[in-house]
């Protein structure tokens, strides 16, 4: 049996255990939470001291009849349109909050493109090439990882394509 790693023994989530079996190189960021707080993304950027071009949020849409995981910058939001376009689709919407927390495993506001419970497919916005690293949720609230958008497109086997609108 394998020895787990560190990481899995403190307590790691699914996003955390399966960048460290991959191999891939992470940041693991903390955060105290704060439930007042009117948005997820933006306080994490806050909290970390990172630009909210580099801090991307994880959304769950139905692009016709399908789930879909759409990855875009939190200092924009998500071009429903264009997400349905990178994925071939007519029309998206956003999903059932209930029903995503369910497919994929997390909780809304903790919810990581990494790790689900049900592999979606995945579109990451294109602005994330710009940037050497971005930080995503690690799969609950008050918590990020930090790695290369290369690495996190691999890993979730996302396309990318322009899906943010500023």
């Amino acid at each position: 049996m394998a020895k787990k790693s560190k990481k899995q023994r403190a307590g790691g989530t699914p996003a955390t255990v399966a960048l460290t079996a991959a191999g891939v190189e992470f940041t693991v960021h903390a955060y105290e939470h704060d439930p007042a707080h009117p948005s997820y993304g933006e306080e994490a950027a806050e909290a970390m001291g990172v630009s909210p071009e580099r801090v991307f949020k994880t959304l769950v849409a139905d692009v016709d009849g399908a789930l879909v995981v759409a990855v875009v910058p939190v200092a924009g939001s998500l071009d429903l349109k264009s997400l349905a376009t990178a994925v071939g689709g007519k029309r998206a919407a956003m999903a059932d909050p209930t029903l995503a927390e369910r497919t994929t495993g997390y909780v809304r506001g903790g919810i990581s493109p990494l790790g689900q419970r049900k592999r979606l497919r995945t579109v990451l916005d294109a602005s994330a090439d710009a940037h050497a690293t971005i930080c995503v949720s690690a799969g609950r609230r008050g918590l990020e990882v930090e790695l290369s958008p290369g690495d996190l497109a691999k890993l979730t086997e996302a396309v990318s394509a322009p899906i943010a609108r500023a």
